[in-house]
């Protein structure tokens, strides 16, 4: 519509819109809120009630459990805790945070710097060192599992901590050194030549610089291995044959076939391994969930 001003001149004036229809599009979006949230409820549900459940089996007599598996323990019963400890889960557990930290800070340093000299560094040859390093992805551990038993023997270092140390270490080299290179490719390179102009040296730029810069990534690079440490059963296994030195997904299946009997101890041991994983977790998902993003994401 055109208004004549007192000049003679036509404007257009705004025409008014009308307005959407308010009740089926706030009935939409109701119905949409409330299916999301419904699905999240029913994942939320599924990964935390078999959680829930060892917890609270952990905490039920043993007839309890054989008479109500699903219900809720009539009175707290913590004696389950001390039993496991006295059947080895102490032991069991400093075992695992003994290898566990060992082959994190190794992991994570030669992941970094090999990251590093691949992106921050002219180095002859990068290219095919890099393929051969995430050729390493390609190999299945159960593969190599005899002729491991053979050098680690040869070595001296079968049945000890060193065997499962080196080998977390060599095995997650490979996927720890991609996933920190994604993340260091996109680093300013100015900060590394201001560095430069300022007398540093490599060392000092990757301690000083591009490892606190990096820190997201390392973070996620520092829990991935944490589970996968933790958790691995197969090399534990086949490389320690001493009960004292077991970590505890073996020293757990060693306990649950001694106590054939008694359920509640294998729970509580269950238990007192799961939660520092997810206490690590909930603790660190800020950074965790940053660093995947950032890097694999890229």
């Amino acid at each position: 519509m055109a208004v004549t001003t007192a000049f003679g001149a036509t404007e257009a004036t705004p025409t008014r819109r009308r307005p959407k229809p308010i009740g089926a599009l706030g009935f939409g979006r109701i119905v949409g809120r409330l299916l999301l949230i419904g699905v999240l409820a029913a994942l939320a549900i599924i990964v935390l009630y078999p959680i829930l459940w060892m917890v609270l089996s952990s905490l039920k007599s043993n007839s309890e459990i054989l008479s109500s598996p699903f219900g809720w323990p009539a009175e707290l019963d913590l004696s389950s805790y001390g039993r496991a400890f006295a059947g080895g889960v102490g032991e069991y557990f400093l075992n695992s945070v003994i290898v566990t930290v060992a082959s994190v800070i190794a992991t994570t340093l030669l992941s970094a710097w090999a990251a590093y000299g691949l992106t921050r560094v002219t180095i002859p040859f990068s290219k095919p060192i890099l393929y051969i390093i995430i050729g390493g992805l390609m190999l299945a551990p159960t593969v190599a599992v005899i002729p491991l038993v053979k050098l680690l023997q040869g070595w001296g270092i079968y049945d000890t901590y060193w065997a499962l140390i080196i080998l977390y270490t060599a095995f997650r080299i490979p996927f720890t050194t991609f996933l920190i290179r994604s993340y260091m490719i996109d680093l300013p390179i100015e900060v590394d030549e201001a560095a430069v102009l300022d007398g540093a040296r490599s060392s000092q730029i990757f301690w000083r610089i591009v490892l606190p810069m990096s820190a997201p990534i390392i973070t996620s690079a520092v829990i991935l291995q944490v589970l996968f440490a933790w958790n691995e059963y197969l090399f534990a296994l086949i490389f320690i044959g001493s009960d004292s030195l077991k970590t505890l997904p073996v020293g757990l299946a060693t306990l649950s076939s001694r106590a054939v009997t008694d359920f509640p101890s294998v729970f509580a041991g269950m238990t007192i391994a799961a939660v520092p994983m997810i206490a690590l977790f909930f603790l660190c998902q800020k950074y965790f969930i940053r660093g995947l993003s950032d890097g694999i994401g890229k």
